[in-house]
């Protein structure tokens, strides 16, 4: 690669390591020791019930195959409480009415049982006080998810009173009933492509996702979940059968549509881990129809193909009907107009049979997917703990079929009715798929043959791809002239590329770099970049390429503040191996005048060297894109540290206060580290002064951590925390993190 000298790494580092002489920090440099860490323990084992339970791994999903038909069941006892301790000869499983031989039976726990910290701030006993900083959220990896849930929140059939409900029942949620190890998704119907973008442990993104659920006025629900009746005075009766056969296409369409949205999260759903399962929050939708059989097929039949992908995919589906307890009689939004006593009561009647036939749909789809149907309640939030609760445990059964399960000699597929029951004594409640079509997951899994398809499949996974090891790092940062804007740094693990040898010792390398920016609604914001990239060094340069990896810098102009997420993928077109990454950001509303941090940045350096908080590095210019060659145990954009380094830090505070007499914010300061979500250190919570000339709408903060040799190796997170004494008390606290790792 040509080198040359960076003056700085990014627009948003100069911004913020120039602040280190203004910061007002003191000189000294705080050792961040993790004294209050606990040694690290084994977790206990849970109790061993007959079976013995068995944690979630590739074997325990739901296959169909020549040699083996394995399902999970859940079983209840007649008060609803979960049985796991029932023994193989308990149950029996039926294949088209004959009974199989059970070879597989195995309970898997798919609940820690262990409360979740809250990410939030929490309320103060004292109203006036300032909230409590948000805990920062841990990382995740795929080995540590024991139940995948997504809550999918019809809003194309929700009206707008249902939409209140179903908000205040999923911060509810997230508050109370979320446990560690579960990997969850708030996800709207009536979203984009990057819907499946939002599985994550973070309950910060889940907040903003449930702020972000409005009533979709182009639905098929109104304001009310049944409309108001309206005047007929005038009407011929031609034309209100036009109209009902109108709203009847329209709400067919509708729920193809919702039904479509979940086939899709299904889909993605085949790959995660965990314990799969889907709650469809909805007002309802119609399979049959009592006048027209034929009215609501296209409905039926896309219901039909969810419930078979479905159980392909080891996907349990509950349903919980959003409407609650409905009168359903005449309310003041009626207008009688023009009906005669009859046609009153005969409107009323329709409203009642409405009501009933909207429900049909969610309770087939639960039926047939083992899972079950939440109606007839007000307590949303206690419908969503009730499928909580069933998703503790569950049990595999599989057995061997005959050979006629899988003949396709006729060329035709036969569906095969799957039921099961328990014989011991007492009354129980075994709920588990209710069948499938006669085809191995290996003749319907889609290859994914082309490079193309692979990249897809890395962006819509919710963890990292590893085939090509890359690092993102996301910050925000404010410019005015520029306004708001995501800042990126992508490392390139060097030595995960295949280089060829050219003359005159160079090496190259070719790789296709991918990169989507989606919104809350899941819609892609801006346009993808999609760049192929020929890398080329030699010498003493391609050394540092393999040993070190490289980094590029992405910028991505944000125009409305939300919920934003970057996702990129690396290509290596030599070996066909894929990598990814993805990161969430929170872009501030700059015109409410509210205290704001920029992203974090953090880096290393040796404590006997000079302080500096990002080295100079090689780099090269290739089509207009920035690139850096990087040392990892100092680079801003890998974040790995060993015991005992320096941590430098730098961050920006926007739209402080400023003291009417003297013309200065008032700004507190604190740093803290978590580690598996519990706080390892502490910094003093300290004055954060001025000196110089500065933009006082753009303070900048930096300082320095040596940290501890007694830190264990893994995962940290970092957060700084700001508070504006001169903002009122809502408003006067602003945070960010950031995610590092300690190496050995």
């Amino acid at each position: 690669m040509n080198r040359r000298s960076l003056p700085a790494v990014a627009l948003i580092l100069q911004l913020a390591l120039v602040s280190l002489a203004q910061s007002g920090l003191p000189v000294g440099i705080p050792q961040a020791k993790p004294k209050d860490e606990p040694p690290a323990q084994q977790p206990a084992p849970p109790a061993k019930p007959s079976p013995t339970p068995q944690s979630d791994s590739d074997d325990d999903i739901v296959k169909i195959s020549t040699n083996l038909v394995q399902v999970d069941a859940v079983v209840t006892d007649r008060s609803g409480k979960p049985v796991t301790d029932l023994k193989q000869d308990e149950v029996q499983i039926f294949e088209d009415g004959r009974q199989q031989k059970i070879t597989n039976f195995s309970y898997v726990v798919a609940d820690s049982s262990v409360p979740a910290p809250v990410a939030k701030a929490v309320k103060p006993a004292d109203k006036n006080a300032a909230p409590a900083p948000p805990l920062p959220p841990g990382v995740v990896r795929p080995e540590q998810i024991r139940r995948t849930i997504a809550l999918v929140v019809d809003d194309l059939g929700l009206s707008f009173q249902s939409v209140y409900y179903v908000r205040r029942a999923l911060k509810k949620f997230v508050d109370e009933q979320m446990q560690p190890g579960d990997l969850v998704a708030i996800i709207r119907t009536s979203g984009g492509i990057g819907a499946l973008q939002q599985f994550t442990a973070d309950k910060r993104r889940l907040y903003s996702a449930i702020d972000h659920l409005k009533w979709f006025a182009g639905g098929r629900s109104g304001v009310t979940p049944f409309a108001a009746m309206e005047d007929t005075s005038g009407q011929t009766d031609e034309a209100m059968a036009a109209s009902e056969e109108l709203n009847q296409f329209r709400e067919d369409t509708f729920a193809v549509g919702t039904l479509g949205a979940v086939r899709y999260v299904v889909d993605g759903l085949r790959e995660l881990p965990g314990r799969k399962s889907i709650l469809l929050i909805s007002d309802g939708f119609k399979i049959y129809n009592r006048d027209d059989p034929t009215a609501n097929l296209r409905a039926l039949e896309a219901l039909r193909r969810l419930v078979d992908q479905a159980g392909r995919a080891s996907v349990v589906i509950y349903t919980m009907n959003a409407t609650g307890l409905q009168t359903l009689g005449l309310t003041a939004a009626d207008n009688t107009g023009g009906r005669s006593a009859d046609q009153l009561e005969q409107a009323l009647s329709d409203r009642r049979t409405a009501a009933f036939d909207s429900q049909e749909g969610l309770d087939y789809l639960a039926k047939e997917t083992g899972g079950i149907a939440i109606r007839n309640t007000n307590d949303l939030g206690g419908g969503i703990r009730k499928v909580m609760e069933d998703q503790k445990g569950y049990y595999l059964i599989g057995y061997r079929p005959d050979e006629s399960t899988f003949d396709a000699k006729t060329g035709r597929r036969k569906f095969h009715r799957l039921t099961a029951k328990v014989t011991r004594k007492g009354k129980y409640n075994l709920r588990t798929r209710n069948g499938f079509l006669g085809v191995t997951d290996e003749e319907i899994k889609t290859a994914q043959n082309t490079p193309q398809q692979r990249v897809i499949k890395a962006l819509l996974s919710p963890f990292g791809s590893a085939g090509v090891h890359v690092r993102l790092t996301s910050l925000f940062a404010n410019d005015p002239k520029v306004g708001s804007m995501m800042r990126s740094m992508l490392h390139i693990r060097g030595s995960d590329l295949t280089f060829t040898d050219e003359a005159d010792g160079w090496h190259k390398a070719e790789f296709d770099v991918v990169a989507l920016t989606f919104g809350d609604n899941g819609g892609i914001v801006e346009s993808p970049i999609n760049r192929t990239y020929t890398a080329r060094a030699r010498g003493e340069d391609y050394q540092r390429v393999l040993r070190e990896g490289f980094v590029y810098f992405l910028t991505v102009p944000v125009k409305k503040p939300g919920a934003y997420q970057l996702r990129a993928a690396v290509h290596d077109r030599g070996s066909d191996r894929v990598g990814s990454a993805s990161q969430f950001i929170e872009v501030p509303d700059m015109k409410k005048n509210r205290i704001a941090l920029s992203g974090i940045v953090i880096s290393g350096s040796d404590p006997a060297a000079p302080q500096k908080a990002e080295p100079k590095a090689n780099a090269s210019e290739h089509n207009g894109e920035q690139q850096e060659i990087s040392n990892p145990q100092t680079s801003a954009a890998v974040r790995q540290f060993h015991n005992g380094q320096l941590m430098n830090y730098g961050v920006i505070v926007y739209n402080a206060h400023l003291d009417k007499a003297q013309g200065q914010p008032q700004l507190q300061f604190q740093v803290k580290i978590f580690r598996d979500g519990k706080p390892v250190f502490t910094g003093k919570e300290q004055p954060l002064n001025l000196t110089g000339p500065t933009d006082v709408k753009r303070v900048g903060a930096a300082g320095v951590l040596q940290l501890g040799g007694e830190m264990v190796p893994g995962e940290y997170v970092f957060q700084v925390i700001v508070t504006d004494l001169l903002a009122d008390q809502k408003h006067r606290l602003a945070t960010q993190w950031m995610d590092f790792e300690i190496v050995k």
